[in-house]
C-alpha cells in the first residue's frame, strides 16, 4: 500500500544493512536493559537510577552524555555541525514511570509497589538508547551524515512536565528537527503508524469546587441540594461544549473523580469534581477553555450554589510536521517494508512532546507493541504488556530516520 507521506527512502543501502546488523546484534542486550528498567521504575523527577543506567551504557560506547539539572540527560553523536553543514536531528525518549501497580506475572515485574512502566516509557528509553548505539557505529563507519542528539526526558506524565524544563536548559540548542516513538497496543508488533498534522490531543485539568448550604436530606428545599446540583453540572458542562463547538471538532470532557459528603442523610456543604478536557486542534483547545470558564459560574448560579473553577492548561496537541513525518515514514519503509507503515489515527491522549514542536519541526510515530494473537491491554493499565520484539523495530526506525536525514 502506498503511503501518503512519500515513497522515496533517503537511506542508502549500506546504511540500511548496517542498521539491520547493529539492531540484531544489540537485540538481546536491549531486551535485558528494558527489563532492568521495568523492574526498577521511577516516577516523575525521581528517575535517578534510570538516568545513571542510560549514562553508563552510552559512556561504555565511547559517547559523552551530559546530565540535565535533576534527572535526565542528552548525548550528542555523529559528525559535528561544522562537518555536516547543518544542525542536529534530535531523538527524544521519556524515562518516567507511573504511580500504577504492575499487574504482570513476568519475572521482570516491578519491584516497587504501586509504580510501573504502564505507558511503555521503558521501551521508549531502550529504543532511543539502542538507536544511539547503532548510530555511533554508523558514524565510525562513515555512514552518518547528520549530527544527532539523544534526549532522555524526565517527567512526561505530570504537569508541569519535563519537556519545557529541558528546553529551558538548552536541549534544543543547535537542533532543527526532533522525532520520537510512542508505544501503541492497537498495532501489532512489527508495524508503525504515522500521520501529518495532529496525532495527539491537548489535555487540560478541570477541577471544580462547589459550595452550598448543607442540611437534612428530608428537607432539601431548605438547602441548595449540593449533590443534585453537582450531578447536573457533571452532565450539563459537557453538553454545553457539545452545543457551543462545531460538531466536527474533536473535544471530550470526561470526569475522573467526584466527592461530596460522607453519610446517607445529610446534604453536604462542599464537593469537588475533577476531570480532563481534551481537544484535537489548537483552535478548539483555546475555544473549549473559554467556554468552560464562562459556563461553570452560570450553571452554578442556576442551582443556587457557588462554584470555584481551577482550570490548568496542559499540553497542546502534537502536530506532526509534514516534512519530518515524511522523513520518518520513508525511513520506516526502508527498514520495515511499506506494508508495515500505516496511517495513524489521531489519539485523544496528551503528550508533552508537543512542547518541542512549538520550537522546532518534528514528528511522533506510533510503535506497534501488541503481542500477536493477544487481547491488547491499553496504556496506563496494570496489565499493559508490550511485545519486546518492538524494541528492535523502534531502534531501526529511529536510527534509519537519523541516517536518512
Amino acid at each position: 500500500m502506498s503511503s501518503p507521506l512519500g515513497d522515496t527512502p533517503a537511506l542508502v543501502p549500506a546504511a540500511r544493512e548496517a542498521i539491520h546488523r547493529g539492531a540484531a546484534a544489540l537485540a538481546g542486550e536491549l531486551i535485558e536493559f528494558r527489563r532492568d528498567l521495568h523492574r526498577h521504575p521511577e516516577t516523575a523527577r525521581q528517575e535517578v537510577r534510570t538516568t545513571a543506567q542510560v549514562a553508563r551504557r552510552l559512556s561504555q560506547a565511547g559517547l559523552d552524555p551530559q546530565r540535565f539539572q535533576g534527572t535526565g540527560l542528552m548525548c550528542d553523536l555523529g559528525p559535528s555541525i561544522e562537518e555536516a553543514g547543518w544542525p542536529r536531528l534530535a531523538i527524544r525518549a521519556d524515562i518516567d514511570a507511573l504511580p500504577i501497580g504492575d499487574g504482570s506475572a513476568r519475572p521482570w515485574r516491578s519491584v516497587k509497589e504501586g509504580v510501573s512502566h504502564a505507558c511503555g516509557h521503558d521501551v521508549h528509553t531502550t529504543c532511543a538508547l539502542g538507536a544511539g548505539l547503532v548510530l555511533a557505529d554508523l558514524h565510525r563507519a562513515g555512514l552518518l551524515r547528520s549530527p544527532v542528539r539523544l534526549i532522555f526526558q524526565p517527567a512526561e506524565e505530570v504537569q508541569p512536565s519535563g519537556a519545557k524544563e529541558l528546553i529551558g536548559q538548552g536541549a534544543l540548542e543547535s537542533v532543527n528537527r526532533i522525532v520520537a516513538l510512542h508505544c501503541d497496543p492497537r498495532y501489532q508488533v512489527g508495524a508503525v503508524a504515522i500521520k501529518t498534522g495532529s496525532i495527539t490531543s491537548a489535555a487540560d485539568l478541570v477541577t471544580i469546587y462547589a459550595y452550598g448550604e448543607g442540611g437534612h436530606t428530608s428537607r432539601p428545599q431548605l438547602t441548595q441540594d449540593l449533590v443534585y446540583a453537582v450531578g447536573q453540572l457533571l452532565i450539563d458542562l459537557p453538553a454545553v461544549l457539545d452545543r457551543r463547538l462545531d460538531p466536527r471538532a474533536v473535544v471530550s470532557l470526561t470526569w475522573g473523580a467526584v466527592h461530596a459528603g460522607e453519610v446517607h442523610n445529610a446534604i453536604p456543604s462542599s464537593a469537588v469534581i475533577k476531570g480532563t478536557l481534551r481537544a484535537g486542534d489548537m483552535r478548539t483547545w483555546h475555544r473549549a477553555a473559554e467556554i468552560v470558564k464562562q459556563a461553570v459560574p452560570l450553571l452554578a448560579d442556576l442551582y443556587g450554589i457557588r462554584a470555584e473553577l481551577d482550570y490548568q492548561s496542559g499540553v497542546p496537541p502534537v502536530v506532526n510536521d509534514p516534512a519530518v513525518a515524511g522523513l520518518m515514514g520513508a525511513a520506516a519503509r526502508a527498514v520495515l517494508g511499506g506494508n508495515n507503515v500505516l496511517v495513524a489515527d489521531q489519539s485523544m491522549g496528551g503528550e508533552d512532546f508537543a512542547w518541542y514542536l512549538r520550537e522546532v519541526p518534528g514528528a511522533l510515530m506510533r510503535l506497534g507493541v501488541r503481542i500477536p494473537g493477544a487481547q491488547p491491554a491499553d496504556l496506563h493499565q496494570p496489565d499493559f504488556d508490550p511485545d519486546e520484539g518492538a524494541i528492535r523495530v523502534g531502534v531501526e526506525v529511529l536510527a534509519a530516520t537519523a541516517a536518512g536525514a
